[in-house]
């Protein structure tokens, strides 16, 4: 990819998280409309006017390309370029005044991430990365831990919205508590990803997870020297629906820790 059209791209993509960010912050702890998208997968008007803002700003730079976002933001037609859109990653934090939630927006070139921004309108902190460029927040370059040994280690995953998936969750939650030096369950799988690459957190696993989650953070946690995977060890695919991720010295054990803790794959 030219450098000028890597650049032009990581721009926008600051840009839109932080004009995402500013809706999201206007209409923080204003009564809002709920809907279900499921029986505990909320969605307010703050998620679709974000996404609106967000959605708008990039096709007014790149109208032709193509945008999948979480709620229902579609079209495009050149398919070597794609949008991967959060507009509030943490949306039930969010309906309950509790400040952790996020925008997330990655960027796709012929299938591999290249850029990536997530925004934290509460602390007012701006992850972003470029493949290959590094990973910054607030502009300050920033670096996955040095842990390698999974007792000292504070990870951090979270629960699926499908009731019937989540037996497997609680059980790798519980092994995991035990093994590490704690667990946490934060709501934003964006901020999880985003604070593994700060070296906050150690790592980070999920079970169910969607692309508009996880594009913009894999790509900065990686750039930030995090070793990103799916949840067996595989290369880390954006659709494959699950992710792990840990410093470079941790990621084998963790693995080994989630994949041992799962029923029906103690191998």
């Amino acid at each position: 990819m030219p450098e000028h059209h890597l650049t032009a791209v990581s721009e926008i993509a600051a840009a839109a998280a932080r004009a995402g960010g500013a809706v999201l912050r206007e209409s923080y702890g204003q009564v809002h409309t709920v809907r279900h998208k499921g029986l505990v997968d909320l969605v307010t008007e703050a998620d679709v006017n974000a996404e609106r803002t967000i959605v708008e700003l990039i096709r007014s730079r790149f109208p032709t390309h193509r945008v999948l976002a979480e709620e229902g933001s579609v079209g495009g037609d050149d398919a070597s370029h794609r949008w991967i859109i959060d507009p509030l990653d943490g949306t039930t934090n969010f309906a309950h005044g509790l400040r952790a939630f996020s925008v997330s927006v990655g960027y796709e070139l012929d299938g591999k991430l290249a850029a990536g921004a997530i925004y934290d309108p509460n602390m007012d902190e701006l992850f972003l990365a470029t493949a290959g460029g590094g990973a910054t927040v607030n502009g300050t370059p920033i670096a996955a831990s040095q842990t390698d040994e999974l007792i000292q280690a504070l990870v951090a995953t979270g629960l699926p919205y499908d009731r019937a998936l989540i037996s497997t969750a609680l059980s790798q939650f519980a092994a995991l508590s035990v093994q590490s030096q704690a667990v946490r369950r934060v709501g934003s799988a964006a901020l999880d990803c985003a604070w593994t690459a700060a070296g906050r957190f150690d790592g980070y696993w999920e079970n169910t997870i969607n692309a508009w989650d996880v594009a913009a953070g894999a790509l900065i946690a990686v750039e930030a020297g995090a070793i990103v995977t799916d949840i067996q060890g595989n290369p880390f695919q954006v659709d494959a629906g699950t992710i792990l991720m840990a410093a470079p010295g941790l990621h084998a054990k963790l693995l080994a820790a989630v994949k041992a803790a799962t029923p029906g794959d103690r191998a």
